[in-house]
Parts: structure tokens; C-alpha cells; sequence
């Protein structure tokens, strides 16, 4: 619909946007790979959800995911985010700092 909007009016600006988007979706798309998560709740890895403490009692759950998925406000968290790299290998109770606060994660 949009495209055909820009068409509509010759806004290449517009167009050469929709086109530009559409080669990083495309790209993305054929790279993807879905992946399960783990089964084995021991160590924090990609797919794992993982509950966090913060200043002992503020708790937050976060998912962590591939980076087109991640929305902190909805609970999904990027592998590459400080925090989630600061998690990943780590186990159930560990403490991770991240900038000037610290996380301990936990299960729900």
C-alpha cells in the first residue's frame, strides 16, 4: 500500500525507502533460523527466560532473543544487549554487574 502510494504520487525518496527496507527484510528472512529454547534450565543461554532481581526486591522477567525481536517493554531482550551478554553461560543465583547496578538472575 505504501509503495503504491509513492508510485502514485513519483516519490522516489519515498520508494527508494520501501525498496531499501525491503532488500534488509528479504536478507533478514533468508538468514533467519528458529530456535527452540533450551530444555535444560541450567546455565542462561539464547531462548532462555530469565528473572532478574534488581536492588533486591524490583524483579523483571526477560526472554532473550535475536536481535528483530527484542522489546525490552514486552519482555523480550537482545543476545547482544549488555545485560543479556552479561547473563549468558551464567547459572541460577549469579550475580552479573551491568554499567553501575547488578543483576542476580533466578527462576520464577
Amino acid at each position: 500500500m505504501e509503495h503504491a502510494l509513492a508510485q502514485s504520487v513519483n516519490d522516489r525518496a519515498a520508494m527508494a525507502r520501501i525498496a531499501r527496507d525491503l532488500r534488509y527484510w528479504t536478507s533478514r528472512h533468508s538468514t533467519a533460523e528458529v530456535v527452540h529454547p533450551p530444555n535444560d534450565a541450567a546455565l542462561v543461554r539464547f531462548g532462555c527466560e530469565v528473572t532478574i532481581a534488581r536492588n533486591g526486591d524490583r524483579r523483571e522477567t526477560y526472554r532473550i532473543v535475536g536481535e528483530d525481536e527484542a522489546e525490552p517493554s514486552r519482555g523480550t531482550l537482545s543476545y547482544v544487549s549488555p545485560l543479556a551478554r552479561s547473563l549468558i553461560g551464567r547459572q541460577v543465583g549469579d550475580v552479573v554487574r551491568v554499567g553501575s547496578s547488578e543483576a542476580e538472575s533466578s527462576r520464577e
